[in-house]
This record gives structure tokens, C-alpha cells and sequence, in this order.
């Protein structure tokens, strides 16, 4: 809807307002719907935040928190304002939002409320927005994408709160989150640059009293905009290359190490870095191997690809494509250019040819500058350097981004032959069964469109990529039995186990045959259960994600990587989320953790029993079992009560609901 209709929508807010203030209190519930209806058209228009609280004091005395939980706001609890405001509900959505305005209302002094003191509403609105943070930078998850266009209600809110709250007020707690954030090492780093950038500027601004907050932001800040001696008061990427110019041997070697150093410490690349690699390429080659901070198996691979890495930072290492540093880094030191088809194949990614619609998706996504081959050429570096940092971004295609992660990881020059073809010839050919499909000749996706918060390679592969996927499960629709059995081996690559095993019926969407699923799982991936047999390749893995509360939201792909032993010997599932931050608290105690239980970079971990109770779909390779009969029925009884307790919920077969209803009758 055009941003001219606000005026128009707000003078029906007015009506609905006048309407329910004058309705008696039986015949208020519907009037209500309406008002709802009308708030939640305005809360999408630009200024509609603004209108809103200019009307707090009208909303609430008309009634519109009458009976509800906002009724009272003294007694609120911030803790609760995620579950409201990534409700699927609209109403929720939006009487939450206008609780929210109506105490930022009573904060800067235009309505004084009852019940509220101004100090009280200020420190709430704080603490919501400490809370919601991710909301607060447009960070999305799997509750934003699944709600649509209510999550832009719930964003606009927070920033609108924010920009009057004052964002110094929520600074420690940013620095916490944004640290959260980097442990998880993703690709995309936009966002926490942005982070890091408005804490850059709360600090600079005279006018804004951070007291003794933002105390550790130094090193964050450092990072991009004074990563070492040289660069450390930010004079601009112009005047550093002039520094570099007058600079001896030493002084040179010094900012090497202080930019690596910098560099590794917070995975985040300064525009200064990627002036200095492009200045010691020319004239001081030694130099390179610091700079990037490589080990000795870095090193040796630099020294085997010297001019294949010279091209690659010809092509792609810029100061606004810096990041790429790290991935070409974290390439090396994977060592795997030694694969024989992986050098030729990036020696083909510095020369491609880029097709207009490719060209087209870079430069809206990225600009002009410095190009787009240079924008995917980085894009290249970070998927083979971080294949776990990976992300969907706001898209319902996390098939696709788990395909490029998985690739990345065990096929890298797989990868590289579909960033050609999508690139080059904006075609991909997969096969089905012995039969191609297109990405050009496929009816749709999964995602009606997808959108450009994405990494460069994601943001050319993926639409190809969700076509295909979806063409593979229209042509096994009409089997019996999940898409995904035949789908993920075929899709995925020959390394995906032909075994299948999932834990829903599809017919009616009620659980079947726990016992069983269970058991084998854990005889095919648990070490105690398997032969203490390694998971050898990464396996596609489907998991019910479930919310803070325990409550279903939707079904959704990650990559089982390893099981192993964590730091206090308990056995935990290392797996791959392509959501775009995997720290998520699934409710029942389930909290995903990131960092600090034996994680690599990207990982996300849970204990074994906790990952099996979210866990409806697995492959698994049918001629290695292990031995299900032994698996202790302590262990299967604890998963099982996982499932019943969140997402299994409403899902019991009626002959179990019978038997537990004679159970209680009796």
C-alpha cells in the first residue's frame, strides 16, 4: 500500500478509536477487530510507529487493553516481548506494538500514565531492546520468515523505539550479541558491521552520555576502522597507502602482524587490510604470508599457488571486498588446492565471463564498485574458506544454502562448476533419476523470490538451486512416502546415505514408529552405538524447530557434521544450520549452543538426546547398522518425552491418545 494512504488510514484509526471509546463493554470485543485491522495497515506504512504513539493515550482509553495481559503495563515482562512480537497471530503482533508505543509515550514524557512512572517505561523499553537486538538490525530467523509481513511490523517497532530510547542504552548488550554473533564466524557480515558502526558513532557523538558502557568495544571498532599502528586513528584508505609507501622493512612487518592478528582474533576484514595486501603483492611479496597470518600448511600452499593466489587478490581483494581476505586465508590453509581440480577451476573463476542476469543480481545487491566478478570472485573465497558460514537470509530456501555449505566442505570443486554454470550461463542441469532438470525449465521454487541479503555466491546460485529442488519434488509427488527420501541423495550428491528414516507420517502429520526411529539413529551416528565409527561425510538432516516456548514452527534442513565427546565428556550432534544464527533457544531447556562445548567455527551443538528430540528426518547408509537393540531405554524414554513435550505435542497417533485417556479414566 502507497505511504500517501497513511493520512487516509489514520483517520479510520481515528473512527475504529472513537468507536470502541463508545461502545459499552459487552460490544467491545468487536469493535476490536477492526481497530486491529486498521493499526496493523498503519504500523506497515512509513510514520505509521509515529502516528500510533501519538495516540496512545486515545487507544488506551478507548480499551483496546482491556482484559488482555497489556492491560496492566507495570507488571510486563520483557522477556516475553520475542514470543509477541514473532507471533504468527496479527492481533498479538499488534497489540504488542501498541503496548510498546504506549510506554515509549510515557517515557519521553507525552503521556503520563497511572501506573507507570517515565523511569519505569524508559527501563523496560531498554531491556526490550537489549532482548530483541536481532530485530533491532534486521537479523531475521525462522520465526521472521515464516510470519511474512508481520515481521516488518515487529522490526520497524524496534528500530522506531530504538532511535528515540537512544541505542547507548543498549550498548553492552550489543557488544555481547555482536561477539555472540562472530564466534559463529558466517560470511555475511554486514549486519554486525553495521553493529559495530553505530557503536562507533554513540561514541563519537559529544551529545550522547554512554557513562560506563561500550567499555568493550575497542577491540570491535579497532577492527574495521584502526586494525593496526598505522591505520589506528582511521585517516581513510587513501592516506594509509601513502603511509605504506614511506614505510621500512619493519614497519611494514609490524602492521602484517597487526592486521592478521586483528583479522583472526574477530573474523571481521578493515578496508585497510585489503590496502595493504594489494600494496605488498607488488613490491613485497614476502610480506603476503604475514599479512594473512598462515600456519605452516598455509604457507607451503601460498608458495605452491603463488600465482594463482596473485590473481585471485588481483580480481577480488578491494577495500569495500575486503572480507574475502579471510576466506581466501582459511582456503589455504585447508589445503585444498592440492585437489587437482580445484586450481583450475578458480583460474576459470578469475577469467568468467558473467551473464547479464547474474551481473544484474550482484550490482543491486553490492553496487557498482569494484564489479561484480570481483563481488562473486570474494563470494568464492569465503564459501571455500568458511563452508560453515554459509546463511539463507530472509528466504524459505535453506535446502539450497545447506547444498552450497555441504559442497563447500566435501566438494569444492562441485561448487565451483555450479558458480560457472549459474554465473556464466545463468543455467544449472542437475539430474533426477537419470533425467536433467533445468533450472531455466522448472516451473518454480520453493521461494517466490529470492531476496539479496545474501552472500555473492548464494545470491547467483540459490534461485537456481530452488528451482531445481523443487522440479525434483513435483516428480516424485505422487510416490508414497516424504519427497525427501528420493530428493536429498539426488540433490545433494552421491556422499548422502540412500538410507531414510522419518518419524511423521505425511498423510496426517502424526508421529509414527518413535521406537524405532530413535533406535536407529542412534545405532547409525552415536560412537557407543555405531562401532565408535566416525561420521566419514556430512548427512542431510531434517529437524522441527521449535520456539523459547517449545511451540512447532516449521520444518527445516541442517547438516549432521560430527558426534564426538565434548570438554565435560558428554556426546553431542555438531551440526550445520543455514539459518543466520544458530545460537537459538528451541524451549524445554534445548538452547543451541555456538561456542565454548568443543565447536568449530560455524558448528552449532546440542547433546545427543536433546538434537534426537527436534530430529524427524535422517539418512543414514543402510549396509552399516549398528545395533538398535542396545540402545538403553533411559535414553529412548528421555527422547521421547523431548517430542511429546514440544513439537510431538499435538501430533500422537489417536490410538495412543486412547490409550493414555483409558489410562487416566482408570
Amino acid at each position: 500500500m502507497p505511504a500517501v494512504n497513511l493520512d487516509k488510514l489514520v483517520q479510520k484509526l481515528d473512527e475504529s478509536v472513537r468507536e470502541l471509546g463508545e461502545s459499552r463493554p459487552f460490544a467491545k470485543a468487536g469493535k476490536l477487530p477492526r481497530l486491529f485491522d486498521v493499526a496493523r495497515r498503519v504500523l506497515l506504512q512509513p510514520g505509521g510507529c509515529e502516528a500510533i504513539e501519538a495516540r496512545a493515550r486515545e487507544l488506551e482509553d478507548a480499551g483496546v487493553f482491556a482484559g488482555t495481559d497489556w492491560a496492566e503495563p507495570s507488571i510486563l515482562l520483557p522477556a516475553l516481548t520475542p514470543h509477541s512480537l514473532q507471533s504468527l497471530n496479527a492481533d498479538t503482533v499488534v497489540i504488542e506494538a501498541l503496548s510498546e508505543l504506549r510506554l515509549l509515550a510515557v517515557a519521553r514524557g507525552s503521556y503520563t500514565h497511572p501506573t507507570v512512572s517515565a523511569e519505569q517505561a524508559h527501563h523496560y523499553l531498554t531491556q526490550v531492546l537489549a532482548i530483541n537486538l536481532g530485530l533491532l538490525f534486521g537479523m531475521t530467523g525462522e520465526a521472521e520468515r515464516v510470519q511474512g509481513k508481520l515481521a516488518l511490523i515487529s522490526q520497524s517497532l524496534v528500530q522506531y523505539v530504538a532511535r528515540h530510547i537512544g541505542y547507548e542504552n543498549v550498548i553492552d548488550s550489543l557488544i555481547d550479541e555482536i561477539w555472540r554473533i562472530l564466534e559463529q564466524r558466517p560470511i555475511r557480515v554486514s549486519d554486525v558491521r553495521r553493529m559495530i558502526t553505530q557503536i562507533a558513532v554513540c561514541r563519537a557523538d559529544p551529545n550522547v552520555d554512554l557513562g560506563t558502557a561500550g567499555r568493550g568495544a575497542d577491540r570491535l571498532i579497532s577492527s574495521l576502522y584502526g586494525p593496526s599502528r598505522a591505520c589506528g586513528e582511521d585517516p581513510g584508505t587513501q592516506v594509509y597507502r601513502q603511509r605504506l609507501e614511506s614505510m621500512d622493512a619493519g614497519a611494514l612487518q609490524n602492521e602484517a602482524t597487526g592486521l592478521a592478528r586483528s583479522m583472526h582474533d574477530t573474523g571481521l576484514v578493515s578496508p585497510y587490510h585489503a590496502v595493504f595486501v594489494r600494496f605488498v603483492r607488488e613490491d613485497h611479496d614476502a610480506l603476503l604470508t604475514e599479512a594473512l597470518g598462515l600456519s605452516s600448511t598455509g604457507r607451503d600452499c601460498l608458495l605452491c599457488y603463488r600465482e594463482l593466489v596473485h590473481a585471485l587478490i588481483d580480481t577480488s581483494v578491494f577495500p569495500e571486498t575486503a572480507q574475502g581476505l579471510y576466506g581466501l586465508t582459511l582456503m589455504l590453509e585447508r589445503g585444498i588446492l592440492y585437489q587437482p581440480p580445484v586450481a583450475p577451476a578458480l583460474w576459470r573463476q578469475v577469467r568468467l565471463f558473467l551473464c547479464p542476469q547474474a551481473r544484474e543480481r550482484l550490482q543491486l545487491a553490492y553496487g557498482y564498485a569494484p564489479g561484480p566478478l570481483a563481488w562473486l570472485t570474494q563470494g568464492v573465497l569465503s564459501v571455500l574458506g568458511q563452508p560453515l558460514g554459509v546463511g539463507q537470509g530472509n528466504n524459505p530456501t535453506c535446502q539450497s544454502a545447506r547444498a552450497l555449505s555441504m559442497w563447500a566442505y566435501n566438494d569444492p570443486d562441485y561448487l565451483l562448476q555450479m558458480v560457472a554454470w549459474a554465473a556464466r550461463d545463468n543455467e544449472i542441469i542437475m539430474h533426477f533419476e537419470g533425467q536433467p532438470v533445468s533450472s531455466l525449465q522448472s516451473a518454480g521454487g520453493i521461494a517466490s523470490e529470492v531476496s539479496l541479503d545474501l552472500d555473492p555466491v548464494s545470491l547467483v546460485v540459490v534461485p537456481h538451486l530452488d528451482r531445481i529442488y523443487a522440479e525434483m519434488g513435483r516428480r516424485c509427488s505422487d510416490r508414497e512416502g516424504d519427497p525427501h527420501k528420493w530428493v536429498n541423495p539426488e540433490f545433494h550428491g552421491w556422499s548422502s546415505g540412500r538410507g531414510f528414516a522419518i518419524n511423521v507420517d505425511v498423510a496426517t502429520g502424526k508421529l509414527i514408529d518413535l521406537d524405532g526411529f530413535i533406535r536407529h539413529f542412534y545405532a547409525s551416528y552415536h560412537p557407543y552405538y555405531n562401532g565408535n565409527q566416525p561420521l566419514i561425510h556430512p548427512q542431510p538432516a531434517g529437524i522441527a524447530v521449535t520456539d523459547s516456548a517449545a511451540r512447532f514452527i516449521g520444518w527445516h534442513a541442517i547438516t549432521i557434521l560430527r558426534v564426538a565427546l565434548d570438554p565435560e565428556h558428554r556426546m553431542r550432534v555438531y551440526f550445520f544450520n543455514p539459518n543466520n544464527d544458530s545460537g537459538q533457544n528451541w524451549g524445554d531447556g534445548v538452547q543451541v549452543s555456538t561456542a565454548g562445548h568443543g565447536e568449530h567455527f560455524g558448528e552449532s551443538s546440542l547433546p545427543f538426546e536433546q538434537f534426537t528430540s527436534r530430529l524427524y528426518i535422517y539418512h543414514y547408509d543402510p549396509l552399516e547398522r549398528g545395533e538398535p537393540a542396545e540402545v538403553h531405554d533411559e535414553e529412548l524414554l528421555s527422547v521421547v518425552q523431548g517430542i511429546y513435550r514440544s513439537w510431538g505435542a499435538d501430533r500422537l497417533p489417536s490410538e495412543m491418545l486412547q490409550a493414555e485417556s483409558s489410562s487416566t479414566e482408570k
